[in-house]
């Protein structure tokens, strides 16, 4: 886990706006125009977490965020507005944003937001890695606005709301549920707003087969026995229907089992809370029968051999852990 701190309290007021650029574009978020120069307060609280989620806390005054830098590695960010009031300008669009409201788009995507009160929001960087082993294709969206008031909508905010204010209380074993939970909300909540056909995101009954099939693996991945056949049964359909719809999304059910599988005995082995755990042990633990296979998978999938790959992770976890939390706020 990698964190870092920011905060203007200890700078000049004449030096305050240079060096919150420099914090923000940390974050490539280009900083506008400020209300007050001279009377100016900002913090940030970033972590990042083992998937490469990244994680800030925004605390500042009114002030202009403007665009996004255009060159930077390709990912969806999310925008919660915990406190205060702002405003997002898109071409000839504009929404006015209260607590709880949720914008997202793709980086690089050129937008102002205009924050005419103090405000704390949550900015959150997802890469396409960490969505790419539950879609059909690429990910491909919009600017977009989520109401954060009602339905699942509001759970989604309410748990980054809960994570903006805990952010500084966080350590790397507790960053995986949070990394699983909103991943899961991300493919639920951006329903419609894409072009790409999202499993469980779909306004098609065959899409939304093909996610009730998805979700019925997802929870018997440990089960060494699933089989196309089972789930077939399950849901009542015939075999061939199930192998057609996997084959339309470019996929097939073995693939995708086996996908799925070495997603989560990836994460396992990355975790310090399975620190205890086997290589074999977490193999068996996610459906494999056969720990040689599964090496031969999980080296083929990633380029590296499942302990190299714990090894890796427990040597950038001590490396962060040992390493100080850097402020980049000098006296002057």
């Amino acid at each position: 886990m990698k964190t870092w701190k920011f905060t203007t309290d200890e700078i000049a007021a004449g030096k305050r706006y240079d060096a919150w650029c420099n914090a923000m574009g940390r974050l490539n978020l280009p900083v506008g125009s400020i209300t007050d120069p001279n009377d100016f307060h900002g913090a940030v609280s970033c972590l990042t977490s083992p998937l490469g989620i990244e994680f800030a806390r925004v605390d500042a005054a009114a002030q202009e965020i403007s665009d996004q830098y255009p060159k930077q590695p390709s990912a969806i960010w999310l925008a919660l507005l915990v406190e205060g009031r702002a405003t997002l300008v898109d071409g000839e669009r504009r929404i006015d944003l209260v607590p709880g409201d949720l914008l997202f788009g793709p980086t690089g995507a050129p937008a102002r937001l205009l924050f005419s009160t103090p405000f704390r929001q949550l900015f959150v960087k997802v890469p396409h890695v960490a969505l790419s082993p539950r879609l059909l294709a690429p990910l491909s969206l919009p600017l977009g606005y989520l109401p954060g008031q009602g339905g699942i909508n509001h759970i989604f905010s309410s748990m980054l709301g809960s994570l903006a204010n805990a952010i500084d209380d966080l350590v790397a074993d507790q960053l995986r549920p949070i990394e699983l939970s909103l991943t899961e909300f991300m493919l639920t909540c951006l329903t419609g707003q894409s072009s790409t056909p999202l499993i469980g995101c779909s306004a098609n009954a065959r899409a939304s087969n093909l996610h009730s099939f998805c979700q019925t693996i997802e929870a018997n991945l440990a089960d060494p026995d699933l089989s196309p056949a089972k789930v077939a049964d399950e849901h009542g359909v015939s075999l061939r229907y199930l192998q057609k719809l996997f084959s339309q999304s470019g996929k097939t059910f073995s693939n995708y089992v086996r996908m799925r599988r070495l997603e989560r005995c990836r994460a396992d082995l990355m975790s310090p809370v399975y620190v205890q755990m086997s290589v074999t042990e977490i193999c068996f633990r996610w459906g494999f029968s056969d720990s040689a296979h599964f090496s031969r998978a999980f080296r083929s999938q990633y380029g590296v051999p499942p302990r190299d790959c714990r090894r890796l992770a427990n040597e950038a976890s001590e490396m962060n852990s040992f390493r100080p939390i850097r402020t980049f706020a000098r006296a002057t």
